[in-house]
């Protein structure tokens, strides 16, 4: 649930969420429409598919315990390589680099002496992390320490760098250089397709049963050429159905 979505969106369906499945094996149990549902506008709807087909094979392969190593988390559905290394770290105490984009400026900073990471490489982010985790239990606790420095402190846009508790940050001894190359573009949301599949997705979520095709043209009058689009995607990524009749649902419940 947190890739790509900040906390306290999570937290507003978290703790019904796992009332509702706090296994594994009771979440492979729901209908993928019911995951879908229960998911709601957390966004990147695809993830809640994922998290479904990931819990029936946590439930029938791994008798209901999440796996502890990263490369078998690596092989789960929807499981990258942060959400592995992210699990074997928190969950289970191991010492492995955790990188997102927090952690990611914290290092270009106070290592590298850059305002900004640049473009994401694996092998080095998470060879800069690693170098610096203690080599105890604490290094879980470091990797959370880490993590709350770049969103509370070493911001992208306003660094609160009387805050910062690294006393040889190497970006502060160089003076602070701005960062190299254009600006980054904040991705829009408005108008686009992401939109418009959201827009899909509320009226069949709304619903009990399969839908005509006219109660989804509503939900989008802008531009049907979009709206076909975006139909037809969601339908090639398994999140909609149609039905024999020519109705629509949502996966699972046509």
């Amino acid at each position: 649930m947190l890739q790509q979505t900040p906390v306290s969106r999570v937290l507003s369906i978290w703790p019904d969420w796992v009332r509702r499945w706090p296994t594994a094996s009771a979440t492979a149990t729901a209908t993928a429409a019911d995951v879908l549902r229960a998911w709601g506008k957390l966004g990147y709807p695809r993830r809640a598919k994922r998290l479904h087909e990931c819990a029936t094979i946590i439930a029938r392969d791994h008798g209901d315990v999440v796996p502890d190593d990263v490369e078998t988390l690596l092989r789960l559905p929807g499981v990258g390589s942060y959400t592995a290394r992210a699990v074997a770290c928190f969950a289970y105490g191991q010492r492995v680099p955790v990188v997102d984009t927090n952690v990611r400026r914290v290092v270009a900073r106070a290592v590298h002496g850059h305002a900004d990471a640049g473009a994401p490489s694996a092998a080095r982010d998470h060879a800069d992390v690693l170098a610096m985790l203690p080599n105890h239990d604490s290094a879980p606790r470091f990797s959370v320490a880490l993590m709350e420095l770049g969103a509370t402190v070493c911001t992208a846009r306003a660094p609160r760098c009387g805050l910062c508790p690294v006393s040889g940050c190497a970006w502060r001894t160089a003076g602070y250089p701005a960062a190299d190359g254009p600006p980054r573009r904040v991705q829009a949301y408005a108008g686009t397709d992401r939109q418009v599949r959201g827009r899909l997705l509320d009226v069949l979520r709304a619903k009990r049963s399969p839908v005509v095709r006219a109660e989804l043209d509503v939900a989008w009058l802008t531009d049907a050429a979009q709206r076909d689009r975006a139909l037809d995607s969601l339908l090639a990524d398994g999140l909609v159905t149609r039905t024999l009749d020519g109705r629509f649902a949502l996966a699972g419940e046509e």
